[in-house]
């Protein structure tokens, strides 16, 4: 199956889709030697993001090994992940 995905660190929650990716599709990456395939839940735009891994109501989401936020709502394997289930920690002072 050909890679439509990218991961770049094993610590991360979420993948970059390389295409646009559509609900039922299959997503194949690699995470680092492992090849990792998920079924999407949602239509994932070029350049967007989806979970890899489930993430609880306030889980802090990983890309690049950081944490980019945390989620707003409980997001599954598989689903959409943008602003409307995910609030970026930077500039608040609220998140501790």
């Amino acid at each position: 199956m050909k890679k439509n995905a990218v991961v770049i660190n094993p610590k991360d929650s979420v993948a970059t889709a390389l295409q646009p990716l559509k609900a039922g599709e299959i997503a194949s990456m690699f995470i680092g030697d492992e090849n990792l395939t998920i079924t999407l839940r949602d239509d994932i735009p070029y350049g967007h993001k989806f979970a890899i891994k489930a993430v609880a109501l306030h889980g802090e989401v990983y890309k690049y090994g950081e944490s980019i936020g945390r989620a707003t709502k409980s997001i599954q394997t598989g689903d959409y992940v943008h602003v409307h289930n995910v609030e970026s920690e930077r500039g608040r002072g609220d998140w501790q």
